[in-house]
């Protein structure tokens, strides 16, 4: 397998896991705490949440693999209740790897055209773009750890190499 899409793919599940292991901490705070601004980009948790949907869903995913640009805003609250947007940002999340199996290696070494949310024309290498996307989703989390540690709660342990000694482990 090439070695960059490997890396992707990696990054790809790392989406996933590290989503699905927010999501089981961000479930134990209250509503109040969840909605709290507590000095994030987004002010809360949610607000935080609700922009990785967003980002990572409505904006990239569309780009990369429908062709789709949207302008939207990048605080807009898509989702209000709580439990949609789990199930929304797991699902978005787990989606990365099994469309990225399937994109063709001249894509994967080409250019990703696209027109930003401020409706600008941009051509950006196709990897890198997309390790942008990863590396933003795991900038977020890291924000909503921390705020999660701030309102007095165990924050979960997010690092790649966590995942990759589960992968490795025995079934």
């Amino acid at each position: 397998m090439d070695a960059l899409r490997d890396q992707l793919l990696t990054m790809a599940r790392y989406e996933a896991w590290a989503t699905r292991r927010l999501l089981d901490h961000v479930e134990r705070l209250s509503d109040d705490a969840y909605r709290r601004d507590v000095g994030l980009f987004f002010r809360s948790v949610h607000g935080t949440l609700n922009h990785l949907l967003v980002a990572q869903c409505k904006v990239w995913f569309g780009r990369f693999a429908h062709g789709r640009s949207v302008r939207v805003a990048l605080n807009a609250e898509f989702e209000t209740d709580r439990a949609r947007l789990r199930t929304r940002l797991a699902e978005s999340a787990a989606a990365w790897a099994p469309w990225l199996a399937g994109v063709p290696d001249e894509r994967l070494h080409g250019t990703l055209d696209y027109t930003t949310t401020q409706g600008v024309v941009q051509s950006t290498p196709f990897a890198p773009t997309l390790a942008h996307v990863f590396n933003h989703g795991t900038h977020h989390r890291g924000q909503v750890t921390a705020a999660i540690t701030a309102l007095g709660h165990p924050a979960p342990e997010l690092d790649l190499i966590l995942m990759l000694r589960e992968e490795a482990r025995p079934a």
